[in-house]
């Protein structure tokens, strides 16, 4: 069911839909359409691709209320508890403004403000992601993003899942859109009659929604481009292989395109987790599409030592990365690109998707090299602050003309020499 491979064996390629030329014309054509002819064109689309003709576009009070009723007070208690947690961890990224005053009378700092409109992508239609308003929200605001708009794909009859619209309520949304798509990532983008422009956009969605985000960044700015998701299980012969096999199976669930791997010195542990995904994914509800990732995209890579598991995992720079070994501290300094990682027996991975704090808006495809998690970072802009005085400018004049003349700017080296010298004539 799964391949068992060594390192040498073990693929690095990208698995992201990059599209073709098909979905992208397709994209294009969605995104001219709705910057031209605004609501319209977006509600042409919604009723074309979702088979739904909302009105109004923007859920009302009412349907928050009738939300609340429909869902369980339970979810409510466990939203509310994990929406605690993830926002006690993002109040820990806060950044302050700071500048610092030189013995001449310079000032240099960095202002730092949040933006003030953002755009949250929400996957609908017949799924429900409210663990996705969470993690991409709650940064938002405690960024103090001042307006977050929210938009996600409405179901035939044009209502949004209630626990989409509580999660939302609870997150502290300000507005939500239905409409999903390429057409939705316009509207954000351009804004229309109903849905104002922001200045960025978060949250995943599906192959139409990354290729629209694609287009639409240097006119907003997005997240990342995310793709399928993905785990690595670095396990040595301590741990419990149907906990490794639970874990591997958490993210092989998703979607066919998602990665699962374990990574083990351990030949006894090997075999006895490929026994355990054969039969705990019989019993999975999504089954087919667990083993199709197993199959297609899993592997079990055997290595000759615990060193080599962790160097094989630094170079697949994965999303999740498990290490469930024995002092398994011992072993993070060693650790260099994950998205998030999670130490011993009892850190599933599940618990950082839902509940435990860190957000779940990892870096996919090996960009955990380069990429960070969402955070609150994503949601503030920085402006650099300069206040020279005269002594700093007459000490450094020289320096900067020099500069600049050396790449031919001489308008800029007059900029300073102007000063130089009508101080020298005032002097």
């Amino acid at each position: 069911m799964i391949a068992v491979v060594r390192p040498e064996q073990l693929s690095t390629r990208r698995r992201v839909d990059e599209g073709d030329e098909r979905r992208e014309k397709i994209v294009r054509e969605i995104l001219s359409a709705v910057r031209t002819e605004g609501d319209a064109a977006l509600r042409r689309y919604t009723k074309e691709l979702d088979g739904a003709d909302p009105e109004p576009l923007e859920v009302e009070e009412a349907e928050f209320e009738e939300a609340y009723r429909q869902v369980e007070q339970t979810f409510v208690h466990s939203l509310r508890k994990a929406a605690k947690r993830i926002r006690r961890y993002h109040e820990g990224q806060k950044r302050r403004s700071w500048m610092e005053t030189e013995a001449d009378g310079t000032v240099l700092g960095q202002l730092i403000r949040p933006l003030a409109r953002v755009g949250v992508y929400v996957p609908g239609g017949r799924a429900a992601y409210p663990s996705s308003v969470l993690m991409n929200v709650i940064p938002a605001r405690v960024a103090g993003v001042e307006e977050v708009v929210m938009v996600t794909p409405p179901r035939p009859d044009g209502s949004v899942h209630a626990s989409t619209l509580v999660a939302a309520r609870e997150a502290g949304v300000d507005r939500v859109l239905k409409v999903g798509g390429a057409q939705a990532v316009a509207a954000l983008a351009w804004g229309t009659e109903s849905v104002p422009a922001v200045d960025k956009i978060v949250g995943p969605g599906n192959i139409y929604v990354a290729l629209a985000k694609q287009w639409v960044y240097g006119q907003v700015d997005i997240d990342m481009v995310a793709g399928p998701s993905e785990i690595v299980v670095v396990a040595d012969g301590s741990a419990d292989p149907s906990y490794v096999a639970a874990d591997l199976l958490s993210q092989a669930e998703h979607d066919p395109m998602a990665s699962a791997v374990l990574i083990t010195p351990s030949q006894p542990l090997a075999e006895a987790v490929a026994l355990e995904l054969e039969q705990q994914c019989d019993r999975l509800e999504r089954k087919e599409i667990a083993a199709r990732s197993v199959r297609e995209q899993g592997a079990i890579c055997l290595t000759d030592d615990l060193a080599q598991a962790v160097e094989v995992a630094n170079r697949l720079a994965p999303e999740h990365l498990e290490l469930m070994v024995e002092d398994s501290w011992s072993w993070v300094g060693r650790v260099k690109n994950a998205g998030a990682l999670f130490l011993g027996p009892w850190s599933p991975e599940p618990v950082g998707d839902y509940f435990a704090g860190p957000n779940h808006v990892l870096p996919t495809n090996g960009t955990a090299r380069f990429f960070s998690p969402l955070g609150v970072d994503d949601f503030l802009k920085k402006t650099s602050l300069i206040s020279y005085s005269r002594e700093a400018l007459t000490r450094d004049a020289e320096d900067v003309i020099t500069l600049a003349e050396a790449e031919g700017l001489t308008a800029h080296a007059a900029s300073i020499r102007a000063r130089v010298v009508k101080e020298g004539e005032n002097g």
